[in-house]
């Protein structure tokens, strides 16, 4: 046969997977055959820079495996709900069209509404996409005009989030691209190199002209073997470090007096407490050496400029809110924000202003049956208890979910809580997924969804300052279908007669652009569809140069200015300075007598959470810790546990078997395992069996870090 020779197109997209890069990508289109053939990072893009991540760069794997979901289907009669092994699928569901899983969703819901109460019905997502329409548009329409339980969505960040808004009153950091200015960067709680990798070329510029690079974390993280220096921090002890260093700095008056005066507020109380945090205290605290929290706080202190990478590991215990807050506090005491290349970046998101508002109408909720009935709005639910949801709330108790952009069988904590509220007899389940997850297997009507090659979005960063258009670069494989459009549908099949629920993705993009903040003024959809990217309108001073916090008008808080002290915390019956408070579990407390070790429930370097843990190809990257507890020598031989035996981990929630590899990965009296799926677990568990639904001290976010357990050889 003659050789066929097909022309391509290249389309550009953006990643929507939860990570702070929002990388621009170019999609390579066979327009004969309308296959992607090729993904790329944009070298056009600044922080992109023209490569992708090793998950992303075999994103293709992720499109067209043959296991995607592709058709809308529905459980058989008489099939229970749980785990299935794959090839057990077509046995669990039937194919149906999108017509009767359209009818008949709506039929059950209006039915649980009727019979229930609309707030029987509860959503569960999270950012399985981080782009604007597909994370909260045409889905947050449909449940505010439903009337369902409304969805506090804490479970990655709120508390950080939290603490930052106590301290400035604004999510803003230092830019990516000034890293590269930096003499000293600290990354703490984070892995740069493993979930945030287009920040390496900037450090890695700025430790060619001389900057020291420290990383403060537990676990020896791909970031901490590549850095000059790695502090193994004990878990869930960063504030007493961040104290710590404090006290030195103000005790050797290494600290910026002039910044604190001008821009600060309740130093004054700040410093009172500083004697408490002796570095001899706090190495009994954290376990680093007194003489390193003295060179550490006196080298922050001297170095100009100073910058700090404060990741999410931090505020991920019941005290991860002071913690953050206390880390957040530091550039302030030594003034690092008035130096290009110093301060401290925990997330740019505050830096965009999308109108929310417009794409989620929460004024849609007055024409539910509870604004109508009741005049009130629908209770919420915080989706870090969702096992209790489901086995404990009432009033009404919880009769439907829908879940899309997540896996909250893995990756919600308290686990077996959650599986026994998920097999319920009597819990109307909808999952829209494109793969058949571990949520997937307790589904009433599973939906199949596009990945962000197949619809169009808008989305911004919380890592960088680009405003960046996804377009649909083929067409959506089988019968996926977008958020957009099937909440839409799903509206109109309700009965909802609002124009709102007919809006097109474009209509949708306008209304997000359609802001009066004003760094998103002059940014169009036909400007980001032309260029792809557009920095936002940053405020600059007269060099040019984007200066967070270096002087007034940039704090939002109370009083105009950073808070040391915090009188709406205090307010709230709440620490208004950080206090080091040991967590619940913790190895300070009585409850270490019979869980003695704290566990890291940690992400693996090439899975987002759980999502790409059933590919091949991402898989084989992983190999090597999958399965696996890491244990230190000190503590696996007083267990008599080896290298490669097969050992048992568990606390008073539940257990999980794992093979030991016994290094230096860890600390003594630290463990530590990865996040994936339960299917593809030994036993079928997850590492969530273990963690609490406890609640992080403000924001209410998750505490998968201040986690108690024992380990014994199976």
């Amino acid at each position: 046969m003659p050789a066929t020779h097909s022309s391509t197109k290249v389309v550009h997209a953006v990643c929507s997977h939860d990570c702070p890069d929002s990388c621009g990508v170019l999609v390579t289109v066979d327009t004969l055959t309308g296959r992607a053939v090729k993904v790329q990072g944009d070298p056009a893009h600044p922080v992109t820079r023209g490569f992708l991540c090793g998950k992303v760069a075999k994103y293709l794997d992720r499109v067209y495996s043959p296991d995607r979901l592709l058709y809308p289907m529905r459980r058989r009669a008489g099939v229970a709900k749980g785990p299935l092994r794959q090839g057990e699928e077509a046995i669990a569901f039937e194919r149906i069209g999108w017509e009767e899983a359209l009818d008949g969703i709506a039929a059950r819901l209006g039915a649980i509404s009727g019979e229930h109460g609309p707030e029987s019905i509860l959503p569960y997502s999270y950012a399985g996409t981080i782009g604007q329409l597909g994370y909260g548009s045409m889905d947050r329409r449909f449940f505010h005009r439903l009337g369902a339980s409304q969805l506090d969505r804490t479970i990655c960040s709120t508390a950080g989030e939290a603490a930052m808004l106590s301290v400035y009153g604004v999510k803003l950091g230092t830019d990516t691209e000034d890293f590269r200015h930096a003499k000293m960067i600290v990354v703490w709680g984070g892995n740069v190199h493993g979930n945030n990798v287009h920040l390496w070329p900037f450090i890695e510029e700025a430790r060619r002209n001389g900057a020291r690079l420290i990383v403060i974390d537990p676990y020896a993280t791909r970031t901490a073997k590549l850095a000059d220096w790695h502090i193994a921090i004990r878990p869930g002890t960063d504030t007493a470090l961040a104290l710590g260093m404090m006290h030195v700095i103000v005790g050797e008056g290494l600290h910026d007096a002039e910044y604190i005066a001008k821009h600060t507020h309740g130093f004054e109380q700040l410093r009172e407490t500083l004697p408490e945090y002796s570095p001899q205290r706090v190495s009994g605290i954290t376990g680093i050496a007194a003489a390193d929290v003295v060179k550490l706080a006196r080298e922050y202190a001297t170095t100009v400029p100073a910058l700090i990478r404060v990741n999410y590991g931090v505020q991920r215990s019941e005290n991860g809110g002071t913690a953050a807050r206390a880390v957040a506090m530091l550039p302030c005491v030594t003034g690092a924000w008035m130096h290009r290349g110093g301060g401290l970046q925990f997330s740019t998101s505050g830096a965009f202003g999308f109108n929310g508002t417009a794409l989620r109408m929460p004024e849609l909720m007055q024409a539910s049956p509870l604004g109508r009935e009741a005049n009130r709005e629908a209770r919420t639910v915080n989706m870090v208890q969702l096992g209790a949801a489901l086995t404990e709330l009432s009033d009404p108790p919880v009769k439907a979910l829908f879940v899309y952009n997540s896996n909250p069988a893995a990756v919600a904590p308290n686990q077996n809580a959650v599986l026994r509220g998920l097999r319920r007899d009597d819990l109307f389940t909808v999952v829209h997924e494109q793969f058949f997850t571990d949520t997937a297997d307790y589904a009433d009507f599973l939906l199949p969804a596009t990945t962000f090659l197949e619809h169009k979005d808008v989305q911004g960063a919380y890592g960088h300052h680009f405003a960046q258009l996804s377009q649909q670069a083929i067409e959506p494989l089988g019968e996926a279908r977008s958020n957009v459009w099937m909440f839409g549908q799903l509206g109109q099949r309700m009965g909802f007669a609002e124009a709102c629920f007919r809006d097109t993705e474009d209509d949708l993009i306008d209304q997000a652009l359609d802001s009066d903040h004003p760094w998103m003024q002059g940014i169009t959809r036909e400007e980001l569809e032309r260029k792809g990217h557009v920095r936002l309108r940053l405020p600059c001073d007269e060099a040019g140069t984007y200066l967070p916090f270096s002087g007034d008008g940039w704090f939002r808080t109370p009083s105009g200015k950073a808070e040391f002290y915090s009188e709406a915390l205090a307010a709230r019956g709440q620490e208004p300075l950080p206090v080091f408070v040991p967590n619940p579990e913790s190895r300070h407390t009585a409850a270490a007598q019979s869980y003695p070790l704290e566990m890291l429930a940690r992400k693996a370097d090439n899975y987002m959470n759980s999502t790409f843990a059933n590919i091949p190809t991402h898989q084989a990257m992983e190999e090597a810790k999958s399965g696996v507890l890491e244990m230190n020598a000190s503590d696996a031989a007083p267990r008599g546990i080896a290298d490669g035996d097969a050992v048992e981990v568990f606390n008073q929630r539940g257990s999980l078997r794992l093979r030991a590899r016994v290094n230096l990965s860890v600390a003594s009296g630290v463990v530590a395992a990865q996040l994936g799926w339960n299917k593809l677990a030994a036993g079928g568990a997850g590492v969530n069996v273990l963690t609490s639904e406890r609640l992080s001290d403000i924001g209410g976010g998750a505490t998968f870090y201040s986690v108690l357990v024992e380990v014994r050889k199976a």
